[in-house]
């Protein structure tokens, strides 16, 4: 740990995720038991030393709802010189990834099972990301929950305070009015600069996998958006 206090945990406001029922299977209980002790993490009273933690410097990713952690986790095994910190709130989607990392013998992943405000205010400090990662999130289709959902410009500049200079924005969504109303989110923030060279979306990056929420999406006939952005600073 350091010496840096933490920020005040994040104020709560409206909440843009629902904890889903379910119990955990066995072997993802098993896998909490064994593994959680390992690579969960939990929101301290002084921010994380994270090279100390990792054991090793490199770049510092941190994805938001990574839901059952099958691409997180092969996002990790891809690239082991990259930290990943990864936030879900649904026991048994990190029960599975805990899973995954037992059996590919990942070290460069560390989870929290919480609200992703409150790691970001209590456990990352200010210009240490080189990437957030928002994939797939709850896109609120009813338009009176339309302010549930999670990117708007007020917490994008709270994110913006935790990317480095030039680090990078990613986020993919199968729901193109949330996709729209991310790209007018971004548009208020200054700072962020759109990496799309035509239009306000990106090809899929090489390191983002496709995910069960992207493949039932397409069975749907929704089209996927990726939508990269660049922090340039205040």
């Amino acid at each position: 740990m350091t010496d840096k206090p933490v920020e005040p945990a994040a104020q709560r406001g409206i909440r843009s995720y629902v904890i889903r029922g379910g119990r955990m299977t066995v072997g993802q209980a098993r896998a909490w038991d064994s593994q959680w002790p390992l690579w969960g993490r939990e929101p301290q009273t002084r921010m994380p030393d994270w090279d100390s933690d990792f054991n090793q410097s490199g770049p510092l990713v941190l994805e938001i709802g990574f839901g059952m952690g099958q691409s997180l986790a092969a996002m990790a095994e891809a690239a082991p010189d990259t930290r990943f910190i990864g936030v879900e709130v649904h026991r048994p989607g990190v029960g599975a990834l805990l899973m995954e990392i037992e059996k590919r013998g990942l070290t460069n992943l560390r989870l929290y099972c919480c609200d992703a405000n409150d790691v970001m205010s209590r456990c990352l400090p200010d210009q240490s990301l080189d990437r957030i990662q928002l994939y797939f999130p709850d896109p609120w289709h009813k338009k009176k929950h339309n302010k549930r959902r999670l990117v708007q410009p007020d917490w994008l500049r709270q994110a913006a305070r935790k990317l480095k200079t030039g680090g990078l924005f990613h986020m993919a969504t199968d729901w193109t009015p949330y996709a729209e109303h991310a790209v007018e989110a971004f548009a208020e923030v200054a700072g962020f600069r759109n990496l799309a060279s035509a239009g306000d979306y990106v090809e899929q990056p090489d390191w983002r996998p496709n995910t069960k929420f992207e493949a039932r999406g397409e069975r749907l006939g929704h089209e996927v958006h990726d939508l990269l952005y660049e922090w340039q600073g205040d």
